[in-house]
């Protein structure tokens, strides 16, 4: 199949989907092509099977806001004409499925399939606004079909929009060879902490829904209680409030911002907890990374995490905004040592059976599959 996979490129969890989901692709021997408007974070500037085409938009003073959607349709168009594409799977309703959806409209000829898939905001904050409702409903309704990651998500879909389509739940997925325990390594520990102590993690494109702030705050009455150290996994809007933070509660010392980490599976691995303390996620594409990587979570119970951290099992979960109850998960879990080791082994089991990267993307074959079926 001749697959073209749009996605924003930036460092969060419907990028990082797109990204994997179209190396796995291109290994099975399909011909990837990737759009968007720089390089997705972790897609290698060349690898076997795919081909990145830029989105360029050019700014005349007309325009106060470059019309992106407009530049994105027609690229779409133009690789169409090209190179003949079976299937756009566009990630993230705005504006990638109106995009595909003009693009569709420009070409005379035999026009691809459109497969959608919602990652959460593009439903829950964005696509709400009065500014982009009808017309992320009408990308929806317009697609031959719309994936979710999440029941949660699938059913705020249907609450808000009350689409024609069915949404179908599709998950995201994990590459259990790359995010493995064995990555664990005394050597790389002590780089992070010196003296033995206990990594805290945290890994986040750094948004207000993060809630940034709530992990600092609660990494503060963990080394309280226990020699700790954070570390902080991304980049984004809120990392700088998130370090004046910390030098107000004076843990400044031991916190340590690494920016985005191509290779976070070697970081991950290295910590004791991984802490999510997110307003909304419509999946958690982060904890289930640590989760491989054998590392608890502890996270908020909130959106789709509940269906990837299985509470007391291979995590703990809290109310939105109750720093001080996973201060105090983290404590516990991380002072009864049999526990810990029990939650660890189940986290990763869990990532494995639910999670692993050839089901999934077997999914995503079979519907690709049906929908050329279709014609």
């Amino acid at each position: 199949m001749k697959l073209g996979l749009v996605c924003h490129p930036t460092y969060g969890g419907s990028g990082v989907v797109a990204s994997e989901l179209g190396l796995e692709l291109a290994r099975r021997g399909h011909e990837v092509h990737f759009f968007s408007h720089e390089l997705p974070f972790r897609v290698p500037a060349s690898h076997p099977n795919t081909k990145f085409h830029p989105v360029d938009v050019t700014s005349y003073p007309l325009f106060k806001y470059p019309p992106y959607t407009l530049a994105l349709a027609t690229k779409l168009e133009e690789v169409c004409r090209q190179q003949g594409l079976d299937i756009i799977h566009v990630h993230y309703a705005i504006p990638h499925a109106i995009s595909a959806y003009l693009c569709r409209k420009l070409l005379n000829s035999k026009a691809p399939k459109i497969l959608t898939t919602l990652h959460g905001t593009d439903i829950t904050l964005i696509g709400i606004d009065n500014s982009f409702f009808e017309i992320t409903r009408l990308g929806i309704n317009e697609s031959d079909a719309v994936t979710a990651v999440s029941q949660s998500l699938a059913d705020e879909t249907v609450s808000r929009f009350k689409p024609t389509r069915k949404i179908r739940i599709i998950p995201n997925f994990i590459d259990a060879d790359v995010y493995h325990p064995s990555l664990k390594n005394v050597h790389t520990r002590l780089l992070y902490a010196p003296t033995g102590e206990r990594l805290i993690g945290h890994m986040s494109n750094f948004r207000s829904v993060k809630r940034v702030h709530d992990v600092v705050r609660t990494f503060h009455l963990v080394q309280k209680e226990i020699p700790a150290r954070l570390l902080m996994i991304g980049q984004g809007v809120e990392l700088e409030p998130a370090r004046h933070l910390a030098a107000e509660l004076g843990v400044q010392d031991r916190v340590e911002f690494l920016g985005a980490v191509p290779n976070a599976s070697q970081v991950l691995a290295q910590l004791d907890v991984f802490l999510l303390p997110s307003e909304y996620e419509s999946f958690g594409l982060a904890a289930l990374e640590a989760m491989t990587c054998g590392v608890p979570v502890v996270a908020t119970n909130t959106g789709g995490i509940p269906e990837v951290v299985e509470h007391d099992k291979s995590g703990l979960l809290c109310a939105v905004g109750d720093y001080r109850c996973m201060g105090a998960s983290i404590v516990e879990l991380l002072r009864d040592t049999d526990r810990h080791a029990k939650m660890s082994k189940v986290a990763r089991a869990r990532a494995i059976e639910r999670f692993s990267q050839e089901q999934v993307v077997n999914q995503y074959e079979s519907l690709y599959e049906g929908l050329l079926g279709q014609e």
